[in-house]
């Protein structure tokens, strides 16, 4: 079994491989050099995993690019993965988000775009169509673009129903129970205090939405300011910040295999943006977020640089892994759910991303 990490960068994407012990790390790369990297997933559903990447090619604009055998090389369609309809008026922006589908879909990927729109491939992320129904939503003229852009960057299937819930800066959560229509805000509770009401129905710069192990319908939320968790699905959110050293932060990553087990990173807020004392250091909770325990051995101090929202994930591992890319060039692996971390890689440009998967 080899453990894989794919991490995107602004200049290019680098594989991470690991036989059997998730400490010792082989580096290949760069791929795409010198090209943003702001999206990548493993599709392990496939006979040969699919690696995915949301590519800014500068002057020539961005795309999806795949590989079928591990970077040895990459494809795209030629009239480019994801086109705005004419009668839009819109054009792609980044691409933010790639998910391969919970369910029983081996062929159906979803990606979270800026300007703020959802899309779904049927063809295993070669192509694919704007979700209209949240496309033509009557808020989407009122959602503002927060200080990294307007996007969808958080897109979560539910592996059971066609239920899917997307979260974006600004707008909040919203949720749709077909995938496709009906959309309805899901951000009750998540605070927006730069705005004139600070509780509004939707508007939240929510940065980064993960879904506990135990129950689909609670979820942890990173929002901009505050952390929030909710058990039913995104109707009322309750806050879970107390006892972290301080309540603003990009990323939220929960556990695939322990219910009430997540962590966030957290930063002093806000135009600062950087770790207490320079301290690197990731928060657990055990508890749904009734409280928090502050681990990272091996993280460095003396560290003042950020973790952006798709920089931190796990694994599905039994005891399960937890990765840190920093925007200083830098990725740790934890085998122990955040106890003790070991360098993977440094020096590599700027993180956007870390993915992680299990390879036979």
């Amino acid at each position: 079994m080899t453990d894989l990490l794919a991490i995107g960068t602004r200049k290019g994407l680098w594989l991470a491989r690991s036989d059997d012990d998730r400490r010792t790390w082989t580096l290949d790369g760069p791929h795409l050099l010198a090209q943003e990297i702001a999206a990548v997933s493993i599709d392990t559903r496939r006979p040969a995993p699919r690696l995915l990447a949301g590519v800014q090619y500068g002057h020539w604009g961005p795309t999806v690019t795949w590989s079928d055998d591990l970077g040895g090389s990459w494809h795209e369609t030629d009239s480019g993965a994801i086109r705005f309809p004419e009668d839009t008026g819109a054009a792609l922006g980044r691409v933010w988000q790639l998910r391969p589908d919970s369910g029983d879909r081996p062929d159906v990927v979803w990606a979270g775009c800026e300007p703020q729109s959802l899309w779904r491939s049927t063809d295993g992320g070669c192509s694919f169509t704007l979700v209209r129904g949240l496309w033509d939503h009557p808020h989407r003229p009122t959602w503002e673009p927060g200080a990294g852009g307007g996007a969808v960057h958080t897109v979560l299937p539910d592996p059971a129903t066609d239920r899917m819930t997307v979260a974006m800066s600004t707008g909040g959560v919203y949720v749709s129970e077909d995938g496709a229509t009906g959309w309805a805000p899901h951000s009750r509770g998540i605070s927006a205090v730069f705005m004139p009401d600070p509780a509004p129905e939707y508007g939240q710069c929510v940065h980064k939405v993960a879904v506990d192990a135990g129950d689909p319908r609670r979820m942890y939320a990173q929002n901009h300011f505050g952390v929030f968790r909710t058990d039913d699905g995104g109707a009322s959110w309750t806050s879970i910040a107390d006892g972290l050293p301080a309540d603003f932060g990009f990323p939220v990553a929960a556990s695939p295999a322990t219910p009430g087990t997540a962590w966030v990173v957290p930063l002093v807020a806000d135009m600062q943006r950087v770790p207490p004392g320079g301290r690197l250091r990731v928060h657990r909770t055990r508890d749904a977020g009734g409280s928090w325990t502050e681990v990272g051995a091996g993280l460095p101090d003396g560290a003042w640089t950020a973790v952006l929202r798709d920089a931190l994930c796990t694994d599905d591992h039994e005891v399960t892994g937890v990765y840190v890319g920093t925007r200083d060039g830098c990725v740790y692996a934890s085998t122990d759910e955040g106890d003790t971390f070991s360098t993977v890689a440094e020096h590599l440009p700027d993180v956007l991303v870390v993915r992680a998967a299990r390879l036979p």
